[in-house]
């Protein structure tokens, strides 16, 4: 997985931004709820907050307080570290986080939980939870009408093809994983909750 997001980086925030692949998608209000929901992060009060799998650093920006970004890929911090000068970059792994207890007020995560597998999510949580005593997730939502995991063939602009694994989720399923909290935002595509 590690190499399939070094050589992402440079085109990860296609994604976000609809361009490149992306660019012909018609998802009918797609971008408008991109927005609101980034809004939402924003909106967040700030705090001593850990941004685990930070990627590009898109999100990352949104963050206030102190801000530290953590990501195994370098060509991701390296793109993050342009996206969000102010906060402090770290490489190490997600499920076993580089830290202290009690390092942090908040840990934050922008679509990494859902690519965890059971044993790395139950890792990924304790960890979490070991580090800060707010945990906040922002991910994809059932845009299609049901939770639902599945294995994606992805495909980047070299042509290469990549197999990844992605959840989608209903805000009270992913509050019940994280046992109990409160949805921040919810749409079709996106769903932010703190725990």
């Amino acid at each position: 997985m590690k190499q399939y997001y070094d050589t992402r980086a440079p085109e990860y925030d296609d994604w976000w931004l609809q361009r490149g692949l992306y660019a012909g998608r018609n998802l009918h209000g797609w971008r408008e709820e991109r927005d609101v929901a980034l809004a939402a992060v924003a909106a967040l009060p700030p705090k001593r907050t850990l941004d685990v799998a930070c990627g590009t650093g898109f999100v990352t920006r949104l963050l206030r307080g102190e801000v530290v970004a953590l990501d195994q890929s370098e060509r991701m911090l390296g793109e993050a570290r342009k996206q969000a000068p102010d906060a402090t970059f770290v490489q190490g792994d997600g499920v076993e986080l580089p830290f202290e207890d009690g390092s942090f007020e908040r840990v934050f995560t922008s679509h990494f939980y859902g690519h965890l597998e059971e044993p790395d999510r139950v890792r990924f949580l304790a960890e979490a939870r070991r580090v800060a005593t707010e945990l906040v997730v922002f991910d994809a939502g059932v845009h299609l009408g049901e939770n639902r995991d599945e294995w994606q063939t992805r495909v980047l602009n070299d042509g290469s093809e990549w197999q990844v694994y992605k959840r989608f989720f209903e805000p009270a399923v992913l509050l019940a994983e994280l046992v109990g909290g409160e949805v921040l935002h919810a749409d079709r595509w996106f769903v932010l909750v703190r725990s």
